[in-house]
């Protein structure tokens, strides 16, 4: 075995690792709205999601070439570039997790792979398009996961809640949450697994020395059951924060909530935009949470997730120069 077959191997591996650490970080984008409604139980909104995870994952690519194509042209590909890239996104995703924060894994990545690929050939060989259209995802989808909620809950309220008892509101609703639950979690495989598919695609690029712009089906299937796995372990520490922390949550709020965020998201994965899931379903609750009153939603934790939100981008950039730095000195 080469030096340089080994090395991809490697890299693949951390790949599967950052898409399973996403899974478990991740998990509460799915169903903390469904938890924190008792509509489900941990486990059973835990499988539901690792399994519509995996399913998600198998249903497109277009978010994959994005990372694949878009953010580093494949021609400056190198492996020590997407390690870098890889090592920096997962340490930032690990210390989220540990503080409990909703962090977006998917512009950890993004902008990890940003920063290694500023060490390697500075910022000309960045491409302006495919970072454009993630800041724009990064920028619109919790504008519309904050708006969007707020619509359907009152047109909700207008053409059905207003005609319904509270407890039969609380009984149908927790049926129709268990659907949204199940379409968030497919829309969360759906986007965020074709990150790590598409810089797998992008580190076979670097090993072949061409480019590839089909994503292969081995890699979308790893992909897709990595995140399921990771899925299935849980993250329990930004659950609590998402589902129980920022606003009390009733299944009729959860429904507008998982719905509006699942609906952004899905489309988002369409147009091949990568837009954070974390963003976006956190801003939908607490536009939730607003139609109940201002003083429904507890800002200071929403404070802490938008810092969050906000450091990523400039931590990321600095973490994955620094780790292609560190590797060039070792590897």
């Amino acid at each position: 075995m080469t030096a340089a077959l080994l090395s991809l191997i490697v890299i693949l591996a951390l790949a599967l690792l950052f898409d399973f650490i996403n899974g478990f970080h991740d998990t509460a984008n799915a169903i903390a709205t469904s938890v924190a409604t008792k509509v489900l139980t941990p486990v059973q909104a835990i499988a539901m999601a690792a399994v519509l995870n995996v399913v998600g994952a198998l249903t497109g690519t277009a978010v994959a070439k994005t990372i694949a194509t878009d953010i580093v042209p494949q021609q400056f590909a190198t492996l020590e570039l997407v390690g870098a890239a890889l090592v920096s996104a997962i340490l930032w995703n690990l210390f989220t997790w540990w503080k409990g924060l909703p962090s977006s894994s998917s512009h950890a990545l993004i902008f990890s792979l940003v920063g290694a690929g500023v060490a390697s050939g500075g910022w000309g060989i960045i491409i302006p398009k495919g970072v454009q259209k993630t800041l724009t995802g990064l920028v619109t989808s919790p504008v519309l996961g904050f708006l969007v909620p707020i619509l359907l809950m009152f047109l909700l309220s207008w053409l059905v809640l207003r005609h319904m008892r509270p407890r039969a509101v609380t009984r149908n609703f927790r049926w129709l949450q268990i659907f949204s639950a199940a379409f968030m979690a497919f829309s969360h495989g759906g986007n965020d697994a074709q990150k790590t598919m598409g810089i797998m695609t992008f580190a076979l690029s670097a090993y072949f020395g061409t480019q590839i712009e089909q994503v292969p089906l081995w890699v979308i299937l790893s992909a897709a059951t990595a995140m399921g796995l990771g899925t299935s372990v849980g993250g329990w520490r930004i659950i609590k924060t998402m589902g129980f922390k920022v606003v009390d949550l009733k299944p009729v709020d959860g429904f507008v909530a998982e719905t509006s965020a699942a609906l952004i998201i899905e489309t988002a994965s369409r147009l091949g935009i990568p837009v954070s899931t974390t963003h976006t379903i956190s801003t939908s609750i607490m536009g939730v949470g607003t139609t109940k009153g201002f003083k429904k939603v507890k800002w200071q934790v929403a404070g802490r997730i938008v810092v969050a939100w906000v450091t990523t981008i400039p931590i990321c950039i600095a973490l994955g120069w620094l780790v292609f730095r560190i590797f060039e000195l070792f590897v």
